[in-house]
């Protein structure tokens, strides 16, 4: 890394320890020129204090010194925080050593008399590195935060079962099988499955197999090496050895041919995986989270995906309910979705009507929470007003939603079957704007006919 680009990062923080006053001095102003933040230490016990007050970004240590080598303050620093950035300096440039120091757990080792070049780069490297880890980890807690199961949304009881189960079988080894139609947030499940187990530290590879044409998706699961067909130019690694300490999830497992769930029966079974030309099985550790929104079950009747298969993945089952059977959750999505599309849209949404959020809850989702989300950023994005109304709502909402309210009306005031009659006729021409001719063709009746009645809703008026 240059100069010029340590300059335009944050200053890092790094403790030098040296019992040399003369190094220590020439270290300090050294790194201080490069722009780092530099604080001293003259023993390991001196050191051990500052780290556990507050972390440093790198700490440079001398390996001979009195009371604590600069090994066992590597060993003191690890138990403090597993990932602390060490180089050590050292006279004895050794072997021995530099063995000693890596095995401490050291990023490096500079020999004396080191050059002035060697020990910036040397420290460039090292504060690099402790910067990238740094990154890592911050992911990787946004990641357990984002997918956890908190962080789904939802109120109603059959999710409260599916969180619970979540929590409970993120940490077990057995494979999961997620169900539920299409649109009702497998995907989701599985990452809060992985990011809530001990496998978080490793991938997590997603595949739709719908999406995989049949002659690639073995490929793309096992691998192949160079000379298994007229394209494979050079080795390639399949899914599961990505997914090697994670997990890999499987959307869409109903759809897998039947010859190649013999072949992954075969790898969920004995955990080894043959790529495709490969003479011999390669060991792989991998959790499998499969999803389908068929009915595995049925398709094993059919014939259609083996029974023994299907047993290795049902090993723990969450199933997760529509939309429409859950329409208190509709809120919570439309909150949720407003607030990650508020940055998209061209004006401020502060909320919704009652009476777009009523339309909501009634409509019945046939694409469950996909849809609604559609709905919510269409709505944020082409509506005018600060709250989303109906008319921001899709058409199609609205014509369902509309059907409803008019049929429940209907059975809270005990409409008869002529009042009911007649209160649709007055929708229907209100609709076409009073002509009657378009009336009585939605009706299914002659415009003699619809006169008449017309007439009947004179009288009782």
């Amino acid at each position: 890394m240059t100069t010029e680009a340590l300059r335009e990062r944050p200053a890092a923080r790094i403790l030098v320890v040296e019992d040399d006053r003369e190094m220590c001095r020439f270290l300090s102003e050294l790194l201080s020129e490069e722009g780092y933040e530099i604080e001293l230490a003259h023993d390991g016990r001196s050191a051990l204090q500052r780290y556990a007050e507050a972390p440093f970004d790198l700490v440079i240590t001398d390996l001979m010194m009195p009371g604590m080598k600069g090994t066992e303050l590597v060993r003191r620093l690890r138990e403090i925080d597993p990932e602390a950035p060490a180089l050590l300096i050292t006279a004895f440039g050794s072997i021995e050593s530099a063995v000693e120091a890596m095995r401490a757990g050291a990023f490096n080792y500079v020999t004396k008399p080191f050059r002035t070049e060697e020990i910036l780069l040397q420290v460039s490297r090292a504060v690099e590195e402790s910067s990238l880890r740094k990154e890592v980890r911050r992911l990787r807690k946004e990641l357990h935060g984002r997918y956890g199961p908190t962080n789904i949304v939802g109120k109603s009881p059959s999710m409260k079962k599916v969180f619970e189960a979540v929590t409970q079988i993120s940490d077990t080894p057995a494979n999961v099988l997620i169900t539920g139609e299409s649109g009702t947030g497998k995907e989701l499940v599985a990452r809060a499955i992985h990011y809530q187990s001990s496998r978080s530290h490793g991938p997590l590879v997603p595949l739709n197999c719908a999406a995989i044409p049949e002659t690639l998706l073995e490929s793309e699961l096992f691998g192949y090496v160079r000379g298994a067909f007229t394209d494979a130019k050079k080795d390639r690694k399949g899914l599961f050895h990505e997914a090697q300490g994670g997990s890999l999830f499987l959307d869409e497992i109903g759809e897998i041919p039947l010859p190649l769930q013999a072949k992954l029966l075969r790898v969920v079974e004995d955990k080894e995986v043959r790529p495709l030309g490969a003479n011999r099985t390669e060991k792989v550790d991998v959790r499998v989270i499969a999803a389908s929104n068929r009915e595995l079950g049925e398709l094993v009747s059919e014939g259609r995906f083996r029974q023994d298969l299907y047993y290795r993945l049902n090993v723990i089952r969450i199933e997760l309910p529509p939309l429409r059977e859950r329409s208190q959750d509709v809120p919570l999505f439309v909150e949720h979705f407003i607030q990650k599309y508020s940055d998209r849209s061209a004006r401020k949404v502060t909320g919704i009507s009652e009476e777009a959020l009523a339309a909501l809850i009634r409509y019945s989702w046939p694409g469950n929470v996909r849809e609604l989300e559609h709905a919510i950023e269409r709505a944020m994005l082409l509506g005018k007003e600060e709250r989303i109304g109906t008319a921001d709502l899709p058409p199609q909402l609205l014509a369902q939603s509309d059907k409803e309210v008019t049929l429940t009306e209907a059975l809270s005031r005990r409409f008869t079957l002529k009042a009911l009659e007649h209160e649709y006729i007055r929708k229907v021409l209100q609709a076409r704007g009073g002509n009657k001719t378009e009336t009585a063709n939605i009706l299914g009746m002659d415009r003699t006919t619809l006169y008449r009645k017309l007439e009947e809703l004179k009288e009782k008026d």
